[in-house]
């Protein structure tokens, strides 16, 4: 267990603004290089051995606009072992190189060759690659709507490590509705990236050589089920504090925790606005006291400081009605209201903000139920499975280009998986609660009560939707507009490094 740090000591560090080496026929290129650096976590902490894209934690922020394509070499200088624990008995495809990336730019819509695919990894200077490697550089289009979306490892079996050891950035797309709003921009508009970790008392990252109460027969290291840090950080700072005007500003925030998800609120009692999620703006603002944000998920809120100037705000994460009391995770960050007004900047929130046309008028071409579910391995560990099959099996979702389904997550577990599909922004139906303990005695679905539509602030376009314990989730997806082979799979890191992941093909 990490110990105790004092909280908002640090200030939030902003994120450096990544620039393209050239620019050709509008298509800005540019260069990434992993690499093993240290930096300072916090005040009291020594520096932190991290790996980072161009040495930075988080790595540089992407700030690029809709219809200007991108083209990005992700180029890997790490060193050949890693500095986390790795469990060589997940690796699939017959490669034991410890030391293997592949970035995967979330909510993308780009072709297979340039999505992140968990078998197109390499290692340092391509020495070797993964058997779904294709290219050196992603090309990235950016013909999709503005949004919050996010960049982070993906390398099959290693992703919890390598993103636990700091390879996550931000990317954000913008479009010319969003800048027609007048929304808060420039110093008023602040990306937050949370993120959890533990520490060593020598600020070294610790994570797990092995789950609790680990028997004799198990690998060493292995890996564990499930991982919380007892630390949060935002923009890779310990509890920071942030300086801001009694004014309105925009926050984007991205959940880049391995496994943890956040129930968030302001301890002012404040209400504030979110007016995007993972796909972009929403239909217009939805007013919250609080909201939750799972793995892989992005808030786009609005919040007004304009009545709280002297005063200090803290950023509270609800533990629930019986929190252990040696938890410090209650607490994300402080804002304080302490910088004069520099100018006047409109507080208005814009009462409609997009057009999100409904997916229900298509003709839908499957429904297709899929079980969240569970077995165990040969050494008795927990195995996390998409539908009861392993990542190696053969691919069962094949859609064809430009078709409509209904897919049903029907969640037989005991706790909530964000699930995650790359290419695609779906949009979410509903949520239906079941007798979970009918089920494992008789394996059929009894329903409690009537399917609710989601909650106000997931009713725009979504790639990750938090599938409920006890409840079958279902979301409208069209699947466009590239054909090939994509993924699916719980946004739990340790969950999709082993083996809650499935491969599915786009049928052109």
């Amino acid at each position: 267990m990490t110990r105790k740090l004092e909280k908002f000591v640090d200030m939030l560090p902003k994120m450096s603004v990544a620039t393209p080496l050239k620019k050709d026929n509008h298509t800005a290129y540019y260069e990434v290089t992993m690499e093993e650096f240290t930096q300072k976590l916090h005040r009291d902490l020594e520096e932190t051995k991290l790996w980072g894209y161009n040495r930075q934690f988080p790595g540089p922020l992407f700030d690029v606009k809709q219809g200007e394509p991108v083209d990005v070499k992700w180029i890997n200088q790490l060193p050949d072992n890693h500095f986390l624990p790795v469990d060589h008995s997940i690796f699939h495809d017959g490669h034991d190189a410890e030391v293997r990336t592949v970035t995967h730019l979330h909510g993308m819509e780009t072709e297979p060759d340039s999505d992140g695919y968990p078998e197109a990894w390499f290692t340092k200077d391509f020495q070797h690659v993964g058997p779904f490697f294709k290219r050196e550089i992603y090309h990235y289009p950016n013909h999709q709507r503005g949004a919050t979306l996010w960049y982070h490892d993906h390398a099959m079996g290693m992703t919890r490590l390598n993103v636990y050891a700091g390879l996550v950035g931000m990317y954000i797309l913008r479009d010319k509705r969003e800048e027609s709003l007048k929304l808060p921009k420039g110093e008023y508009e602040i990306p937050l990236i949370l993120l959890d970790r533990s520490f060593h008392d020598d600020g070294s990252l610790l994570y797990p050589n092995q789950p609790d109460n680990a028997s004799e027969n198990l690998p060493n290291p292995s890996i564990v089920p499930f991982f919380q840090g007892d630390t949060l950080l935002v923009n890779g700072k310990v509890w920071p504090y942030l300086e801001v005007e009694p004014r309105l500003y925009r926050f984007r925030l991205l959940n880049a925790s391995n496994g943890r998800s956040y129930q968030l609120y302001l301890d002012s009692g404040q209400s504030f606005f979110q007016i995007g999620t993972d796909g972009g703006l929403l239909r217009k603002p939805v007013k919250l006291d609080r909201f939750t944000l799972e793995p892989a998920e992005r808030a786009d809120l609005l919040i007004d400081f304009s009545n709280y100037a002297g005063e200090e705000i803290i950023l509270k994460n609800d533990l629930g009605p019986n929190p252990d009391p040696e938890d410090e995770t209650f607490d994300v960050m402080k804002f304080k209201v302490s910088l004069p007004l520099s100018e006047e900047g409109t507080n208005n929130i814009p009462k409609r903000l997009s057009y999100i046309p409904s997916l229900k008028g298509n003709r839908i071409t499957a429904h297709r139920n899929l079980k969240l579910t569970g077995t165990t391995d040969e050494y008795g560990r927990p195995l996390p499975l998409l539908n009861g099959k392993k990542w190696a099996d053969p691919v069962t979702e094949k859609p064809g280009l430009g078709t409509t389904e209904i897919w049903s997550f029907i969640n037989i577990m005991g706790f909530t998986h964000p699930i995650h599909l790359h290419l695609i922004q779906f949009q979410i139906l509903d949520r239906r609660p079941f007798d979970l303990a009918h089920y494992n005695e008789t394996g059929e679905i009894k329903y409690t009560g009537p399917a609710r539509p989601p909650e106000l602030n997931e009713r725009g376009y979504k790639d990750t939707v938090a599938a409920h314990s006890g409840e079958v989730t279902r979301v409208i997806v069209r699947f466009a507009p590239y054909s090939g082979q994509y993924v699916w799979h719980c946004h739990v890191l340790e969950h999709e490094d082993y083996d809650m992941m499935r491969p599915y093909l786009i049928i052109d």
